[in-house]
């Protein structure tokens, strides 16, 4: 999704929030609602297409009164309607709606009963009592919120989900490429090495000293950048828009000469590169963001592989530079060949609108073929999930025999799998009868509710749950929701080593809210032996983009093409999920 196309979105999900809190009118709630999704979904960008209603309108899914309010945006940089909206609440409450399990009606109950107007009121109303007795806040709501609202405090919330910050980093790429004497650019820090959030975007430039001065002064003037925090020749920073995420981003202009000694810096990480400049010191090397020199002269500066290789090293992919043993792999020449998104080969969790997805069975299956996928399994949510609108067992046949009539139809393009994301119950428990279970070609378990449990009881409720003999992989084991919920924390180790046992895969959700299992948990399931699945857990046109988030995590963990099921060829992978099926 384009940048603009992703603060669009959000404020017309911020629009129908709003309406939720203000009791407003159920049908535009449920309008905004729609567009939101329809404009995160889109393709296209809709800042490439303007303000032109009518071409707007002509998107399918954009009613009229949706096509004015973008094009009004793409004219102006806002809504009247929202602006509107903002303005009939305080300004502390939609921050409430970032802290898990604040939804809308919550947030009007908190607001009405008890005059939570912001994130600090409501703190101090749970440290004095004041919530108690407010009819629908019971102790155990109370509690949740006491420990959501804990867990938002000490977690990262300043920093940015990777899917976020990439986007924006690719947004400036795209518009510093375009600029007269950039000879190379790319993004550096911890978003280069894949980490799950961003602090800030560090964007590197290689560019002659002539035409340093203005690149940096058309960086400060691109269009998302709100503040100009610093400007000077070679270095800029910036902060963008709330609306786009309110991130800073810093930019560097360098010589080409130095181009990859800067890359390898500002990539880092701190710990990779003091390895590097000890190594360079054992050789009678000194590395520093300019050059590796011998006796003050270059010995290599131009790129990262140049660099790595005057050390002895092999190039160390930038996912792997966390100082957890890379350097000594590159000196025996024994580094992973890390797994890359073009090794994917099948989806195997994904939704379709018999659920709660967006695209029919037939359409997500050609977009599957589209991406050169050899194999994708519709595995819609199960009974218990309610508000995704899950499969009842009746709901269920039929779906069955549905996805089996377009595998008929697409049989020598595709293997269209039937399946089912079914959940694991509190006790373990799955949703559907193993009699039910039994009829599907392969069965994603995976915890959606519940996500409080102690350490003891989630651990016991995932081992039940990769016993069961039907299940194949155990989808986004924790459950957590990055920056906003822990999910739960089981004994992971105990959990590897039934499922290497058993040969069940474990998820890595590329969809880059949840990636997980994250990376250390990751890294340590192939230590174990098992075996890995990356999934986007796709729900409409655009989610497939989110593999390269899956991708990434699964690099930082040195996955291999052999550790991950959807890179087998269709006979193997065919062959593995039978095995899992005791």
């Amino acid at each position: 999704m384009s940048v603009t196309n992703q603060q669009i979105a959000a404020i017309f999900q911020q629009m129908a929030d709003i309406l939720s809190i203000l009791d407003g009118d159920h049908f535009r709630i449920l309008s905004f609602q729609k567009s939101a999704r329809i404009i995160e979904e889109l393709v296209d960008d809709l800042a490439s297409i303007g303000p032109d209603e009518k071409m707007l309108a002509g998107i399918q899914g954009i009613g009229k009164g949706t096509a004015q309010r973008i094009a009004e945006f793409l004219r102006t940089g806002q809504i009247k309607d929202h602006q509107d909206l903002l303005a009939q609440i305080p300004p502390g409450l939609p921050a409430l709606l970032g802290i898990s399990g604040m939804g809308p009606k919550t947030v009007a109950l908190l607001w009405r009963e008890a005059g939570v107007d912001s994130i600090d009121t409501l703190k101090s109303k749970l440290e004095s009592d004041g919530l108690t007795g407010i009819k629908g806040l019971g102790p155990k709501k109370i509690e949740n919120l006491k420990q959501s609202l804990t867990f938002a405090a000490s977690s990262e919330t300043k920093r940015r989900r990777l899917g976020d910050a990439l986007m924006l980093a690719n947004w400036f790429l795209t518009e510093l490429r375009k600029m007269p004497g950039v000879k190379d650019a790319n993004y550096a820090g911890s978003l280069r090495r894949g980490k799950e959030t961003i602090g800030d975007i560090d964007l590197l430039v290689a560019a002659d000293d002539k035409h340093a001065q203005a690149i940096s002064d058309a960086f400060v003037k691109l269009d998302l950048v709100e503040t100009i925090l610093a400007q000077g020749k070679t270095k800029s920073s910036v902060r963008v828009a709330p609306t786009a995420g309110g991130m800073q981003v810093d930019l560097r202009v360098l010589e080409p000469e130095s181009y990859g000694a800067a890359l390898l810096y500002f990539t880092g990480s701190k710990e990779h590169n003091v390895r590097l400049r000890e190594l360079a010191i054992k050789q009678g090397m000194k590395l520093n963001e300019y050059a590796l020199t011998r006796d003050d002269k270059p010995v290599a500066s131009k790129t990262e592989t140049d660099i790595y290789r005057a050390l002895g090293l092999d190039y160390i992919p930038p996912e792997l530079r966390e100082d957890h043993g890379e350097i000594a792999l590159a000196t025996e020449g024994k580094l992973p060949e890390l797994v890359r998104v073009e090794d994917i080969a099948a989806e195997l969790h994904c939704h379709t609108d018999a659920s709660d997805g967006s695209l029919t069975i037939l359409e997500m299956a050609m977009l599957a073929i589209e991406r050169g996928f050899h194999t994708i399994a519709i595995t819609d949510h199960s009974k218990s999930q309610t508000v995704a609108n899950g499969l009842s067992e009746e709901r269920l046949e039929q779906h069955i025999l549905a996805v089996r009539e377009v595998a008929k139809q697409l049989k020598g393009r595709i293997n269209l799998l039937v399946g089912s994301e079914v959940d694991i119950l509190a006790d373990g428990k799955l949703d559907y009868s193993n009699s039910l279970l039994k009829e599907l070609d392969i069965v994603v378990a995976s915890p959606h509710h519940a996500l409080n449990q102690d350490p003891a009881k989630a651990t016991k409720r995932l081992l039940k749950a990769i016993e069961n003999p039907y299940v194949s992989i155990i989808g986004h084991p924790t459950g957590r929701i990055i920056n906003r919920r822990p999910g739960l924390s089981p004994d992971m180790k105990q959990l590897f080593h039934a499922a290497a046992q058993r040969g069940v895969a474990l998820e890595i959700n590329a969809n880059h809210y949840r990636l997980d299992l994250r990376d250390t948990h990751a890294r340590a399931a192939i230590e174990a032996g098992v075996k890995l699945a990356i999934d986007t857990d796709a729900h409409g046109v655009s989610d497939f983009d989110q593999l390269i988030y899956g991708v990434l995590t699964a690099r930082r963990a040195g996955a291999t093409k052999a550790d991950v099921v959807n890179c087998m060829s269709a006979d193997a992978l065919k062959k593995w999920i039978a095995s899992t099926r005791k």
